[in-house]
């Protein structure tokens, strides 16, 4: 398949990678190792000697990479798809963790918007869209396909993301939270291969991944969360790594490429019950705290276990979390829903799935739930998991809402037919209903759509690209702030589409708390005690690990990232970033979508973005008038 990539990013890339590739270990006929260590939901400044010394240290010995950005939406599916593919989300097509699928998905009980971490959920969306619903080549498949011991190990969801049309277990090691379970006689997790299997008894270790037990426990509005961090299931993830693949490829004497995926801190800082009800401490008490330093841990004993065997010096280990984190705010003054009484709900809070209640009762539609067999939503109800589908007809709605947490995705049927003037017409009425309300933060529209004063085109932020599951025509961010503390990105605060509670640990926002993510590397293809300035995202975690390997994958989309050839010895360094932004025409009562980004070789790499005023990290409107006026009609 001919590559199809928009020229002046095809070039940039073409002209970095002839630049440097003879500087790079790639060009040598044996590629060194990888490991990609990703610390799901770890935040930057978090990693000190004191919270994180594994982490700290690795950063500070090999390359810190200061200016790091999570892919938006700020998501675990949307940045591992960025991390296994190096595309933005337009190509991968994985806009959030949960979607619209545009048909029912029977492995999610027959809903159309799936949740996606899950693994006979990703079998069954990858069977529908062509076996590939990535429409890319990840970099597990395309490094297996050049000899390489593959393996992809840890949290459910993204670990499969990294192989996940080769489910037979026989090609790359898959070990999640469903290895060894079974449902109505029917596994859920990735077979093992009869090698790796007699690898972990012989590591004493069992065949079935333990529960997360009282770490899974969310809580509710009345009984606080868990505790404690995701010690057990961690441990038992890492000790397969050290004790059984490590060894065994080392036996097998080739190169290999792992994935080792922590689900901390990410769960533990979702579930955390320090905070109940509370915006401070949030995700700063203890039970955070000791998940960060769980995560380190394991990255500890992988280190000392490739020292064991002799591998660390032929081992790269890129460390990229796939995205920052925030505080949940369930405040609003504005929304209807809020105005409601749930079970559940403290009053006055934003239940689930206001975004589907208030837009159901703006623009006078029935609300049925997709996660309830379609049933109607009744008066003083919520959806079930937030989803909503507005329309009578649960088989062809109108809109839909897919509820992810700190931002949301409304999907009108069609959006991409050209022309399509119905569509049209129900966006606008879709953003004037938003507009309207105190938790929306910037809006961002399908560009065939039209353009929507108060909005940008999804265009304009890499979400409209060669991706083949159905395309958002709205992208929903919500108002984000700070509490009183000495560093306002440690305590943002985001209002959130979500079953948790107030209190409680969320992302997918677009402020810098959350597209703040921690990054480093360190190994014989990276440059020693570097301090890399220039920005960084996880699309790129992608690209350079590619090109570490020596691995080259054909394209069908052009959003892709760059290689950071500046942390590679003798590879080049491109000229310092450039600051800007973009800024939508304002809306009749004086909103406007503003995204503030750095650009590196034609790459753009999103800061922050939203109304000013409402979103931590983006400067007051004033502000970008004045110094980047010469910009305002860049969106236009």
């Amino acid at each position: 398949m001919r590559a199809r990539v928009s020229l002046p990013l095809s070039l940039a890339i073409a002209g970095l990678l002839s630049a440097f590739s003879s500087a790079s270990h790639a060009a040598n006929a044996t590629p060194h190792n990888l490991i990609l260590f990703v610390p799901d939901g770890l935040r930057a400044l978090k990693v000190t000697p004191e919270t994180a010394p594994a982490m700290a240290a690795l950063r500070d010995t090999g390359v810190n990479f200061k200016n790091p950005h999570s892919l938006f939406p700020t998501f675990t599916m949307p940045n591992s798809s960025g991390m296994a593919t190096g595309h933005y989300l337009g190509d991968t097509g994985i806009y959030s963790n949960t979607i619209y699928s545009g048909y029912p998905v029977g492995a999610a009980h027959g809903s159309m918007t799936p949740f996606l971490e899950n693994d006979p959920i990703l079998g069954d969306v990858d069977d529908h869209f062509g076996g590939n619903y990535l429409n890319e080549e990840t970099i597990l498949a395309s490094a297996r396909r050049a000899g390489f011991s593959t393996a992809a190990i840890g949290k459910l969801g993204p670990t499969l993301m990294f192989d996940h049309t080769e489910r037979s277990g026989a090609k790359t090691i898959v070990i999640d939270d469903q290895t060894g379970a079974s449902k109505d006689g029917k596994d859920l997790g990735i077979p093992l291969s009869d090698e790796i299997r007699k690898a972990i008894e012989a590591a004493n270790l069992p065949l079935k991944t333990p529960s997360r037990g009282d770490n899974g426990k969310a809580g509710s509005s009345e009984k606080p969360g868990t505790t404690i961090a995701n010690v057990d299931q961690q441990q038992y993830f890492t000790d397969v790594v050290t004790k059984a693949v490590l060894p065994m490829f080392k036996a097998r004497n080739k190169p290999f490429v792992l994935v080792l995926w922590s689900r901390d801190p990410d769960g533990t800082q979702h579930n955390q019950g320090d905070s109940l009800g509370q915006l401070t401490p949030g995700i700063n008490g203890p039970t955070s705290l000791a998940a960060i330093k769980n995560a380190d841990n394991n990255l500890a004993q992988v280190r000392q276990a490739l020292k064991d065997l002799g591998l660390d010096a032929s081992t790269n280990i890129v460390v990229s979390a796939d995205h920052g984190f925030s505080t949940i705010s369930k405040d609003s003054t504005t929304s209807a829903a809020a105005k409601g009484e749930y079970k559940d709900v403290p009053k006055g809070q934003l239940p689930p799935g206001f975004v589907a209640l208030d837009l159901a009762r703006a623009l006078d539609l029935p609300l049925l739930d997709p996660d309830s067999n379609n049933a109607p939503v009744a008066a003083n109800t919520y959806p079930r998991l937030g989803n909503g589908l507005l329309g009578k007809d649960a088989a062809h709605p109108a809109a839909i809402v897919a509820a992810n947490g700190g931002s949301d995705l409304v999907y009108i049927p069609g959006t991409g037919r050209k022309g399509k003037k119905a569509n049209k017409a129900l966006a606008r009425r879709i953003v004037a209903a938003l507009l309207k309300q105190d938790y929306v933060s910037g809006l961002f529209v399908h560009d065939e759509l039209g353009r929507i004063p108060g909005t940008l085109p999804l265009s304009a932020i890499n979400l409209k690209g060669a991706g083949v599951t159905p395309h958002p025509a709205i992208v929903i961010n919500f108002r984000s702030y700070a509490t009183d503390c000495g560093d306002p990105l440690l305590c943002g605060v985001t209002v959130c589409d979500t079953r948790l509670q107030q209190g409680q640990g969320m992302h997918g926002n677009f402020s810098r708390a959350d597209t703040m993510n921690f990054m480093a590397a360190i190994g014989p293809d990276f440059k020693t005690g570097y301090v890399d300035a220039l920005p960084a995202s996880n699309a790129d975690v992608g690209m350079t690990i590619a090109q570490i390997l020596g691995l080259r994958s054909t394209a069908n989309g052009g959003l892709m990232g760059r290689v950071l050839s500046e942390a590679i010895p003798n590879g080049i360094t491109p000229k310092a970033a450039v600051t800007s932004r973009l800024m939508s025409k304002p809306s009749d009562n004086g909103l406007r979508t503003v995204v503030q980004y750095q650009r590196v070789l034609g790459q753009r790499y999103f800061d922050v973005a939203g109304f000013p005023g409402r979103t931590l990290g983006l400067d007051p409107v004033d502000t970008a008038e004045k110094s980047n006026k010469k910009h305002a009609n860049a969106a236009r």
